[in-house]
């Protein structure tokens, strides 16, 4: 595959990848200075800047792909699209809600890349590989903290569990986007550039369900979401319009 562009299937898969990481890094970020606990205001700024830190991995590597300078085209990239042009599932741009929410959030989209980098080392595309698997060293420990909390507030006492429980039958239904596949999946899927989205689902499902259920949470039966990536909440502007607005008062500024 050689040629890349702006809107090639490659480009706008590592734009998600990277969009992903950005978007919920600042969802953690608003943790700083509100978390129940000092050790977890440490922790979730953290993770907040481990989720940004991998962003960058990727929107270096979108710029590499469409011949970009990595020193300025990720500052573009974040900072002067409009909300239709990100391409993050939604689930990482919900309000942080409490901290039954947040947690649970974090361990389902830990989970879910903890599967998917596993399966992008193995890709034929070597920049893509490498970057999975340094990411995929930090979520080793980003899913072990996620997942404790998970289970302490589970099998806590009737009130974190009651919260874990709604929030888990919120968050469940967006779930299902993780797994939607974007346009010209099945050419990154047959060249071996990516996994098979089906295949990542069975095996988020076969890890995440059972842990869930041991953690004394009912999985909801409801029908999970089968959403594009162009689709949004309004969550998602009003981020944006705190993240970008200083960089819009003159973008050309020098810093």
């Amino acid at each position: 595959m050689t040629g890349y562009k702006a809107d090639s299937p490659l480009y706008n898969y590592l734009l998600g990848l990277a969009d992903d990481e950005l978007i919920l890094g600042h969802r953690d970020s608003e943790w700083c200075g509100q978390a129940p606990l000092l050790e977890e205001d440490i922790a979730f700024a953290n993770l907040a800047l481990d989720e940004i830190g991998h962003a960058s991995l990727w929107y270096n590597l979108v710029a590499m792909l469409s011949k970009q300078d990595p020193t300025t085209y990720p500052d573009q990239l974040i900072f002067t699209r409009h909300p239709e042009d990100y391409r993050n599932i939604q689930i990482v741009e919900l309000p942080v809600g409490d901290w039954a929410y947040s947690v649970l959030r974090q361990y389902l989209f830990d989970a879910y890349e903890l599967t998917h980098y596993t399966k992008l080392m193995q890709s034929r595309y070597p920049p893509m590989a490498e970057v999975a698997a340094k990411i995929r060293n930090e979520e080793i420990y980003h899913i072990r903290h996620s997942s404790s909390w998970v289970q302490r507030l589970g099998k806590g006492t009737a009130e974190s569990q009651r919260r874990m429980q709604n929030a888990l039958n919120e968050l469940w239904p967006y779930t299902g986007q993780f797994f939607q596949p974007m346009g010209g999946n099945e050419l990154l899927v047959d060249s071996g550039y990516v996994p098979d989205s089906g295949q990542l689902q069975l095996n988020w499902e076969g890890n995440v369900v059972p842990f869930l259920q041991e953690s004394s949470l009912e999985v909801p039966l409801a029908p999970r979401q089968k959403l594009s990536r162009e689709q949004h909440t309004p969550h998602l502007k009003i981020l944006l319009s705190e993240m970008q607005s200083v960089a819009r008062l003159d973008y050309e500024a020098g810093w």
